[in-house]
């Protein structure tokens, strides 16, 4: 079996995998929703300027349980207001040089052995990985090579009960080259991986520039996803009706799956007064 067909009999396989999910989908589709309840999470890197102490006291307020893609330096002052990191991340974090070379899994293990068990120690429940740049890598290598450096830490995260999530950007505008940039792929890694411990951040704003229908891949894949990211399309703003999504729709699909996570705000607020944008998309967010 060449490299193309394997690759082609992955996706088959995911592909069926997903008539049953999408099926189950449908049927939660059409049970009552009751009183979905949205955990509300943010990503401080939108929020340039405003130290973390305020970001959280202010968050606080508005309903804000998380920060998100924080350092486990930053995890006690979250414990400080009552809140949590929903999605951890370390000082070396890279978006470029991540698990898809080889050369890269010597020092992202050492890495991502400290950074699980620090999320372990202080109940962080989920930490980001990235596939990396493709730099002419196929994507079935890739794939491959992502599985064989994850593997021992998926292990390492099922004995610790943390969730490594890798998230899904778009390679149009914001990343060009990067690999995990389509939920298949995602998906068939998860496939490949075979843990419950490994999960994708499906990012709503970067899965809408690359390969839209939004809904239907949320409905489809969702199994294999652990976390959501929004954001305004185009510009990454806020999701009001100046963007071309429907999120409150997208949303209510999203709880339709069963899914009981975090939803992170993740637009960079053009508001004077960030913490009103922020306020704004969380009760957008709340269906």
């Amino acid at each position: 079996m060449n490299r193309r067909t394997a690759l082609k009999n992955a996706a088959l396989g995911i592909g069926t995998l997903s008539i049953g999910n999408a099926m189950a989908a449908t049927d939660a589709a059409t049970a009552p929703l009751g009183a979905a309840t949205t955990n509300h999470s943010t990503c401080l890197w939108c929020y340039q300027g405003m130290p973390l102490e305020e970001l959280a006291e202010r968050g606080q307020d508005i309903g804000l349980k998380s920060i998100e893609l924080t350092t486990v330096d930053q995890w006690p002052v979250l414990k400080n207001y009552g809140m949590t990191c929903a999605m951890g991340t370390h000082g070396d974090f890279s978006i470029g040089d991540g698990w898809n070379d080889p050369k890269n899994h010597e020092k992202l293990q050492e890495q991502y052995t400290k950074v699980i068990r620090d999320a372990a120690d202080h109940g962080i429940p989920s930490v980001i990985v990235m596939s990396g740049n493709r730099r002419g890598m196929s994507d079935y290598d890739g794939m491959i090579n992502c599985a064989t450096g994850l593997r021992p830490m998926v292990k390492l995260a099922e004995d610790a009960g943390v969730t490594l999530q890798m998230e899904l950007l778009n390679s149009k505008v914001n990343h060009p080259d990067y690999m995990c940039d389509r939920t298949q792929w995602g998906a068939a890694l998860g496939e490949m991986i075979g843990s419950d411990r490994f999960k994708l951040l499906y990012d709503i704003y970067h899965m809408q520039i690359m390969e839209g229908d939004v809904i239907a891949t949320i409905r489809k894949y969702h199994p294999y996803i652990g976390h959501y990211h929004t954001g305004g399309v185009p510009g990454r703003h806020e999701i009001n009706d100046t963007q071309e999504l429907n999120y409150p729709a997208i949303v209510r699909a999203i709880h339709e799956t069963g899914f009981d996570g975090y939803i992170a705000q993740e637009f960079v607020p053009s508001y004077d007064d960030k913490i009103k944008a922020l306020a704004e998309g969380l009760r957008i967010c709340e269906v």
